[in-house]
């Protein structure tokens, strides 16, 4: 019998920013897709973020957790940012009560 496979999870291995609100992004699994983040930031973290073009353009890949972040710490989910989840919040919305 074979044994288990792990999955690793798709981390993000480079960014480009190609204007305001959207990146190329490569991940570790070799998939590169261009993303729209204004549906995907919330909340005030990312009020500069999403405000500030110039700021904006600053994002970085954080290899530790394999993601991409800004100067104040916001980052996004690298399952998120490949289409394979939905954010927390996004979840908890559609969650009935």
């Amino acid at each position: 019998m074979d044994e288990p496979v792990e999955c690793m999870p798709a981390g993000i291995v480079a960014v480009k920013p190609l204007d305001h609100d959207r990146l190329w992004l490569t991940f570790s699994t070799g998939v590169e897709r261009t993303v729209d983040l204004l549906p995907l930031m919330r909340g005030p973290v990312f009020d500069q973020t999403r405000s500030d073009p110039e700021y904006s353009r600053r994002v970085r890949v954080d290899a530790e957790p394999g993601t991409i972040v800004w100067d104040n710490g916001a980052d996004l989910d690298p399952d998120v940012l490949l289409g394979t989840h939905l954010p927390a919040w996004m979840d908890a919305e559609r969650e009935p009560m």
